[in-house]
C-alpha cells in the first residue's frame, strides 16, 4: 500500500521537476510564432526611419567627402573637406562660438529651472499656475521667440529693454543688442536661455516631488531653514532629474539655428555663427554642398559625444 501510494507522488515531483523546461520551450515556440506578425507590424516604422533618419546620414556622410561646388563637376577630395574646415579660421571661431552658447544657455537656463522647481516645491498647488506659464515658453516656437526678442532688443526707442533703461534713468546704457559683436552673443544666449527655462523647471519638480515626504518632514521637524532644505536636501536628491535637464537642453543648444537665423543671421562679423549656421551659410548659400556636409558630420559627432554617456548611464541603470 505504502508503494502504491508513494508511486504518484513520485510521479507527480517527476512532472514538476520537468515542467519549466517544457514551459520554456512552448514559450520560445510561440514567441517565433509571433515573430513574423511583430515584423510585419514594426515594418512602416522601420521604413519611415530608414528614410526619414538612415538615408540623409548615410548620403550626408557620403557628400562630406566630395568637392560640390554650385553647377560644377563633383570631385572626390577624400578627407579634404576636413582638412579644409580645421584650417578654416571662420570655422575654428564658430567652433569655440557654439562652445560658448551651449554651455551658456544650458548653464543659465537649467540653474535658473533648479532653483525655481526647489522653490515651487514648498507650495506645489500655490505655484501651478506660475509653472505653466514657465512651461508655456518652452512650447513656443523659436522663430516666433525669436521675433519677441527682436522687439525687446530694438536699438531705437521703440526697443522694450532701452525703453525701460531709459525710464529707469540711465539713458547712457541703451545700446544696439544684436548690433555690436561684444553683446550680441550674450544677448543671443539669454534670448534662448528663456525659452529653456520650462524643461528643466518641470523635470527637477517631478525629482524633488518624488522624494520621501518622511525626508522633508524630518528636516521641518529638526528645525532646518527653507535655504538649508534646499541645499542639503532638495539638490542633492534632485539629481536624476538635473542630469536629464542637462542633457536634454545641451543638445537643443548644439541644434540651435532658428533663433539665430531670426535675431542676428549670425552677425555681426560671424560673431553669433554656430556650427549649426556655418553649415547653412556655406551649403545653402555658398552652394559648397560637400563643404557644408563635413560641418553637419562634425555637428553630428558632437551631439554623439554628448549622447554616449547619457546612454551609458542609462543602460547601466536599466541593468
Amino acid at each position: 500500500m505504502a508503494d502504491t501510494s508513494a508511486s504518484p507522488a513520485r510521479e507527480a515531483a517527476g512532472v514538476m521537476q520537468g515542467s519549466p523546461p517544457a514551459a520554456g520551450i512552448r514559450s520560445h515556440r510561440r514567441l517565433l510564432r509571433n515573430t513574423p506578425a511583430a515584423l510585419i507590424l514594426i515594418a512602416p516604422v522601420i521604413v519611415l526611419f530608414a528614410i526619414a533618419v538612415i538615408y540623409p546620414l548615410v548620403e550626408t556622410i557620403r557628400l562630406s567627402f566630395w568637392d560640390i561646388q554650385g553647377l560644377r563637376k563633383p570631385a572626390f577630395i577624400g578627407f579634404g573637406n576636413y582638412t579644409r574646415l580645421f584650417a578654416d579660421a571662420a570655422f575654428r571661431s564658430t567652433l569655440l562660438t557654439t562652445l560658448i552658447f551651449t554651455i551658456g544657455t544650458t548653464a543659465i537656463s537649467v540653474a535658473i529651472g533648479w532653483v525655481l522647481a526647489m522653490l515651487c516645491a514648498f507650495a506645489p498647488q500655490q505655484t501651478l499656475p506660475f509653472r505653466v506659464m514657465i512651461f508655456a515658453a518652452f512650447g513656443i516656437s523659436e522663430a516666433v521667440s525669436g521675433y519677441m526678442w527682436i522687439g525687446i532688443y530694438r536699438a531705437d526707442a521703440g526697443g522694450l529693454l532701452n525703453s525701460l533703461i531709459q525710464f529707469l534713468g540711465f539713458p547712457g546704457f541703451a545700446h544696439a543688442w544684436l548690433g555690436d559683436a561684444s553683446t550680441a552673443l550674450w544677448a543671443l544666449i539669454v534670448a534662448a536661455s528663456w525659452s529653456g527655462v520650462g524643461l528643466p523647471l518641470m523635470l527637477i519638480f517631478a525629482a524633488i516631488q518624488a522624494i520621501p515626504k518622511s525626508v522633508l518632514e524630518a528636516a521641518y521637524m529638526d528645525g532646518a531653514k527653507p535655504v538649508s532644505t534646499m541645499r542639503h536636501i532638495m539638490m542633492p536628491l534632485s539629481m536624476p532629474g538635473v542630469r536629464v535637464a542637462v542633457f536634454i537642453n545641451l543638445l537643443s543648444a548644439l541644434r540651435a539655428f532658428d533663433i539665430i537665423y531670426i535675431l542676428t543671421g549670425g552677425g555681426p562679423v560671424r560673431s553669433t555663427e554656430t556650427v549649426g549656421y556655418f553649415m547653412y551659410r556655406e551649403s545653402m548659400t555658398q552652394f559648397k554642398l560637400g563643404y557644408g556636409a563635413a560641418a553637419t558630420v562634425i555637428l553630428l559627432l558632437a551631439v554623439l559625444i554628448v549622447s554616449i554617456p547619457a546612454i551609458i548611464q542609462r543602460t547601466a541603470g536599466a541593468k
